[in-house]
């Protein structure tokens, strides 16, 4: 399984609201024992999509204007965005099922 690539407040921009296709941010930390729950299920999700959902990760302590900005008030959390908007908003740990679940719909688009 290969790493994720972190994301930024300085590449924000760039990377997630002018992408072309979706993207998963996941909102994570270091001393996140759910977020380490939930990683390799994000990480297997990204391979397996190929690039019809981009999926990266978001270190929340080192980008607090950006968690802010989206009011995320606990970790993990996922938002997908599409177009410059958020679309889905998953908070906490969920199973596989249920991510893909709310998320499949979108790797179309």
């Amino acid at each position: 399984m290969s790493e994720l690539a972190y994301v930024t407040e300085e590449n924000f921009q760039t990377e997630v609201l002018d992408w072309d296709r979706p993207v998963l941010v996941d909102f994570t930390a270091v001393w996140c024992g759910p977020c380490k729950m939930v990683d390799p299920i994000v990480t297997k999700l990204g391979e397996e999509w190929g690039g019809k959902i981009k999926v990266v990760k978001m270190d929340a302590d080192k980008n607090p204007g950006i968690v802010q900005r989206y009011g995320i008030l606990g970790i993990p959390a996922l938002l997908l965005f599409h177009q410059g908007e958020v679309k889905e908003r998953i908070n906490g740990y969920h199973p596989r099922k249920k991510l893909v679940a709310k998320l499949e719909k979108y790797l179309n688009v």
